[in-house]
């Protein structure tokens, strides 16, 4: 009989300690964030030509070999190709300059 009274008190305690420890503690200051900022991407003009290209080659193979009607082979070798070889190879280069 007495045992149940005390796991019940012990549960209020601990209960009543959850809530009220935090309260009687002093708050730490909070942690002055550190704002970074990265630099402004700036592109060359060959970077922004490239860009430029690489949207408006797959558009114009679109059109010349209207992979909806024909085979896409042709299409993915010509119009999509290149474009990706382009781009990858500047990711090797960046890579080997950056010697990573």
């Amino acid at each position: 009989m007495f045992s149940g009274i005390q796991e019940i008190l012990i549960i209020v305690v601990i209960i009543s300690g959850i809530f009220l420890v935090p309260r009687m503690m002093n708050p730490r200051p909070a942690p002055q964030k550190v704002a970074l900022r990265r630099a402004p991407l700036e592109l060359s003009w060959a970077l922004r030509l490239a860009v430029i290209l690489s949207v408006l080659w797959p558009i114009a193979c679109v059109f010349y070999f209207k992979p909806w009607q024909q085979n896409l082979m042709p299409f993915a070798a010509v119009g999509i190709g290149p474009v990706v070889v382009g781009w990858s190879l500047k990711w090797v280069l960046a890579g080997i300059k950056n010697k990573r």
